[in-house]
């Protein structure tokens, strides 16, 4: 193909049409075009010239150019493409390094090849063109709700036709025993939409949470309007699902607002999720109350919550507790996303048992150190006492109600279990020593001899050992790991450090070793209840 006048026009119409069937800026098509051209010219005269063409927009005409650029003698590489100096002033009148010269060559003829190669650039430019106008067309409707027609299906994965371009629905975000035929209609949660250098690049969902919640506003204005907000959403995708709601209108229940009159509401929901059973609760700021809700059908007896692990456990009757754990483990599992708690679950003799346990070892603890014998030691159980630290160190007056405990008999006690603690602490400061702990650490307000020789165990024996380590590493903490909590034991652990003793210790340390400024930490710290006196304010 030879370009001439009388396909000059042509490639405008070319430019127009295409750019009008793929909704994208002609410009681009015949930047292309030209680019294509170009790539031709190159292999007619030689890859390593500069050829460069340019279309006249109005005319169509499509002129030839080669560019060459004025270098330094010692960067001299491509003599097609670049001259030095000297070898310019033949073509230019005063020439300086970086100058360019253009001269016009003539127009090639395309063979079949040539021809193949441009038509390839075209379309790749167009493709590359279509994608950029359809993410940003798409770009801000991540989160939102989308309707489109099944073009295909490959692999398990469905293609949608979204109006403007494609989509996917992968086949781990479709509903378990859905299927789709081409041109069905499908409503999907958009995920995602996101740039990639090939296939679509709108990533459709119906599993996600996102999805539930969304179908929710729309089938219930007060949601819509704020009056209701949907608080958390849980789902086994197909089967089962949990939606917690609160209300901001004491006139307004939300259960029933979202259940709708004889409950067309959250049928039109189901229906829409292939059946999806859906349990609505009333959320509560109240964790312990919330996860009553969260476990109905089933009945609780108690709640026992560790706010610091993260974990809660419940107590059900026996009768009801295969109704609690739900089909493989189904309800306290969403009970347990709809919350964000580890829940454990025991029967009523079951924790019966676990408290008897209790009872007995610390019975045990305080026969063995205290000398006592059994009714005694029980007796001081019975009263609330769970370690020898509560005996050694509580006001007199709370071991004189136990009955047959006078005074001389309290401070008998007391003596017992301050001479044990004692002993103890000279004994781990002893084998603290022996593994090579150094003054700075054992002297370091806050830290007992027994935690000194735990860390001496876990190889932290000097002060700047103690500063390097992190909170998590002292008190413990909860980390997620594919999904699951896993538990991350901390040093100080056993000695009910918390995560803000250790971060006070650890800083304190860092202090005195004079890697950290007082003053910042002082700044620090007004910088945060700056920001919490105007979130109040704001509030």
């Amino acid at each position: 193909m030879a370009i001439t006048s009388a396909n000059q026009l042509e490639l405008l119409q070319t430019a127009e049409a295409v750019a009008r069937e793929k909704m994208i800026d002609p410009g681009l098509v015949v930047a292309a075009m030209e680019e294509s051209l170009a790539r031709a010219a190159k292999s007619r005269y030689g890859s390593e010239m500069d050829i460069r063409v340019k279309i006249d927009r109005k005319t169509g005409r499509a002129t030839f150019t080669r560019v060459r650029t004025v270098v330094a003698d010692d960067e001299l590489e491509n003599y097609q493409a670049e001259m030095t100096v000297d070898q310019a002033r033949q073509y230019m009148a005063n020439p300086e390094i970086g100058d360019v010269y253009v001269e016009e060559v003539p127009p090639v003829e395309m063979g079949r090849i040539a021809a193949q190669s441009a038509k390839q650039v075209i379309l790749q430019k167009v493709r590359e063109a279509e994608r950029d106008r359809q993410y940003e067309e798409f770009k801000d409707r991540a989160g939102t709700i989308i309707n489109g027609l099944v073009k295909r299906e490959e692999y398990g994965n469905v293609i949608v036709d979204v109006g403007a371009g494609e989509a996917i629905l992968r086949r781990n975000e479709k509903i378990g025993r859905e299927s789709y035929r081409p041109n069905d209609r499908i409503r999907c949660y958009v995920k995602d939409v996101r740039r990639e250098p090939r296939g679509p690049q709108i990533f459709l969902s119906r599993t996600a949470p996102e999805f539930m919640a969304e179908l929710f506003k729309m089938e219930v204005p007060e949601i819509y309007d704020g009056i209701i907000e949907i608080k958390a959403v849980a789902r086994d995708p197909g089967s089962r699902a949990k939606i917690a709601v609160i209300s901001y209108d004491n006139s307004i229940d939300p259960v029933g607002a979202c259940v709708g009159m004889r409950g067309s509401r959250v049928q039109a929901v189901v229906n829409e999720l292939q059946g999806e059973k859906i349990d609505i609760i009333p959320w509560n700021e109240d964790q312990p109350t919330f996860l009553v809700n969260a476990l109905q059908p089933a009945e609780v007896s108690k709640v026992v919550l560790d706010e610091e692990a993260g974990k809660i456990e419940v107590v059900v009757p026996e009768e009801q507790l295969s109704l609690a754990i739900g089909r493989r483990g189904q309800n306290v599992r969403l009970a347990s996303q709809l919350t964000g708690l580890d829940i454990d679950i025991m029967t009523e003799a079951e924790e019966s048992a676990r408290r008897q346990k209790e009872f007995e070892s610390r019975t045990k603890l305080f026969m063995e150190t205290l000398d006592l014998d059994e009714f005694f030691a029980q007796l001081l159980v019975s009263e609330g006492f769970t370690n020898l630290e509560e005996v050694a160190y509580v006001e007199q007056d709370e071991l004189l109600v136990i009955d047959g405990v006078d005074e001389g008999t309290a401070e008998e006690l007391q003596a017992r279990a301050r001479d044990y603690l004692e002993a103890q602490a000279k004994a781990a400061l002893e084998n603290a020593r022996a593994l090579g702990v150094e003054d700075s650490l054992v002297n370091f307000e806050g830290l007992t001899p027994q935690m000194v020789e735990a860390l001496a165990k876990d190889g932290v024996k000097t002060l700047e050992d103690f500063a390097t380590c992190a909170d998590w590493e002292l008190a413990g903490g909860w980390t997620t790991v594919d999904g699951q909590r896993v538990k991350d034991d901390g040093i100080l652990e056993p000695f009910d450090v918390s995560l803000e003793e250790a971060q006070d210790m650890v800083m304190t340390a860092r202090v005195m070793l004079g890697w950290v400024d007082p003053e910042d930490l002082t700044a620090d710290e007004g910088d945060v209840e700056d920001a919490a006196d105007e979130e109040e304010a704001g509030a």
